[in-house]
């Protein structure tokens, strides 16, 4: 699988030259299956950049599977300015968190329509379909994705898509260590446990500094001795950090890594700092 960023902020995008090498699109990743299968994981403001590289290929694909953690803003604010959701050769296949609610697509409209946006979802040209995300891992061409509830609050999932013995990990918006010793819980009691367990690359929310989360408990974001516990719990191969602060700019997210390290000591090289335009092999 190809992964590369699109965007990795939380919360409300935070362009300016204090981010300007992270980047300050709201989050969006594109994963590249070996069969030319096209996933997308989370429609942030970084799914206006992709749309727009989707649609511009020589041989554009037809099918994108959108893979939606859950529906706060900063994770689906980019999909009106998708560009394959306005071309009726496209199919579009939504997958997202169950809820007793109400509907995936009920959901979405809530935001794709007036007074938020100036079209409603059901006129759009491209042929969508929407899917819970199920209990049991489903395929996606060359792809098994699996699908598990995470702490959060609201409806939301995380995701585990593995190909030809690789995994890759999307775990992002996620308090793992709400409630819970992270080095003393087992492994059954600890939220996206399963979904990380030896991947090779976990792509994971890392929120805040340790003196940030003291002020924001329940918020469903992790500090960043969190993310080095819950790495090192799960036994990751490479962590990538994701879903930053939009007040920290480029060198705070660097002293983070340095925290990070220091709780999870590897080699440096295994904790990365996602960056828009960075693309991995996993």
């Amino acid at each position: 699988m190809q992964v590369r960023i699109w965007g990795c902020r939380g919360s409300i995008a935070a362009p300016g030259p204090e981010t300007i090498r992270y980047g300050g699109n709201t989050s969006c990743v594109e994963v590249r299956g070996d069969h030319g299968e096209v996933i997308v994981l989370d429609a942030g403001t970084g799914a206006r950049p992709l749309g727009e590289s989707l649609m511009g290929d020589a041989d554009p694909t037809r099918r994108v599977d959108l893979l939606l953690t859950h529906l706060h803003v900063d994770h689906l604010e980019g999909l009106g300015m998708f560009a394959p959701i306005w071309s009726p050769e496209m199919e579009l296949h939504i997958w997202g968190p169950p809820s007793p609610i109400a509907s995936l697509d009920e959901r979405i409209a809530t935001y794709f329509s007036p007074p938020l946006f100036p079209v409603h979802l059901t006129e759009v040209p491209a042929r969508v379909s929407f899917h819970d995300a199920p209990r049991e891992p489903w395929t996606i061409g060359s792809i098994e994705v699996s699908a598990q509830p995470i702490l959060h609050p609201g409806a939301t999932v995380g995701y585990r898509l593995e190909s030809d013995g690789r995994t890759l990990a999307y775990v992002t918006d996620h308090e793992p260590a709400l409630g819970t010793d992270l080095d003393a819980a087992g492994t059954s009691w600890i939220s996206g446990y399963a979904l990380a367990h030896r991947a090779d690359l976990l792509i994971h929310d890392c929120q805040y500094t340790v003196e940030e989360y003291a002020a924001h408990v329940g918020w469903g974001h992790p500090s960043v001795a969190h993310v080095a516990a819950f790495a090192r719990r799960a036994e990751v191969d490479r962590l990538m950090m994701f879903h930053h602060h939009p007040d920290h700019d480029d060198d705070q997210l660097d002293a983070m890594r340095g925290e990070v390290l220091s709780g999870w000591p590897v080699e440096p090289d295994r904790c990365i700092v996602a960056a828009e335009g960075a693309e991995i092999d996993v």
